[in-house]
């Protein structure tokens, strides 16, 4: 995918949490760029427009170009606090594509470990994070939230193409686990899948609780942030797909596995928790 790579400063790069985030238990948020060049078809982000400080070009050209904030190190550094609760980040991938040059996050990282949170919440559906692994295991009390959609690779494609391959994330999931980082299996979106093998795969790649939410249809929300319209297009495809009877399948597989299995705020919640 041929995207392009802008820069910025920031005058902060913590902000207040609400709504979802809120509810779950973080204080702040971090998001290291503007736009997301992983492009997604179902990004929540561009429909949010405004009120995801986004400007008219992010939401027309979604995953075409990202902004990164060159000055985000040295922001966090004099934002952080012990009291903080941070989820990175809502609103674009921490290890995005882009970030491959860019090189953000290690000096965030670094500036984390330096002064740690009550809690620091990476959230990412990309390997990359593996190149930061020295940097990440420095941070006490960091979790990391693995996006895991699908367990089928052909689904995966068509939704999120410019996103790494099942089998990859497995393997990814595994090596931060075996570096002994606190890494959730996060079933969101939960894609068109075999839900039962979705779960067998989670379960046997973390020793954590399982975290699902659903695609978020303007039909059952009305309003807010939603599902952009080609994924809507693509779900047209798979007129059998029952995310709610996913669910119940994932829920049943997790409580016969001893683990615990939620949605929505209240499950985000655990990452959140000390």
């Amino acid at each position: 995918m041929l995207y392009s790579i802008r820069e910025q400063t920031s005058r902060t790069i913590l902000s207040r949490t609400s709504g979802f985030l809120l509810e779950a238990g973080f204080t702040h948020s971090l998001s290291p760029a503007r736009n997301c060049t992983f492009g997604c078809s179902y990004c929540y982000v561009p429909t949010m427009r405004v009120q995801a400080g986004l400007q008219k070009d992010d939401w027309d050209h979604w995953g075409h170009h990202t902004t990164f904030k060159t000055n985000a190190a040295l922001l966090l550094a004099r934002e952080l606090r012990p009291h903080q609760t941070i989820y990175c980040s809502p609103l674009t991938d921490p290890y995005q594509p882009a970030e491959a040059g860019q090189q953000l996050m290690p000096a965030i990282l670094q500036a984390v470990a330096a002064a740690p949170p009550q809690a620091f919440v990476l959230q990412t559906r990309g390997p990359l994070i593996l190149r930061d692994l020295p940097l990440l295991a420095a941070i006490p009390r960091l979790r990391i939230s693995f996006s895991l959609t699908t367990d089928d690779d052909a689904v995966r494609h068509r939704f999120e193409p410019h996103c790494a391959s099942i089998p990859q994330r497995l393997e990814t999931i595994r090596l931060l686990r075996a570096a002994g980082l606190r890494v959730h299996a996060t079933l969101a979106p939960l894609l068109p899948c075999d839900p039962a093998r979705l779960a067998a795969l989670a379960l046997e790649a973390t020793d954590q609780p399982l975290i699902a939410d659903p695609l978020h249809l303007r039909a059952n929300k009305t309003h807010g942030a939603t599902t952009r319209p080609p994924a809507l297009q693509l779900l047209t495809r798979y007129p059998h797909f029952d995310p709610t009877a996913a669910l119940t399948i994932i829920e049943a597989a997790a409580t016969r596995a001893d683990r615990r299995f939620g949605t929505g705020p209240s499950a985000f919640g655990w990452l959140a928790a000390p």
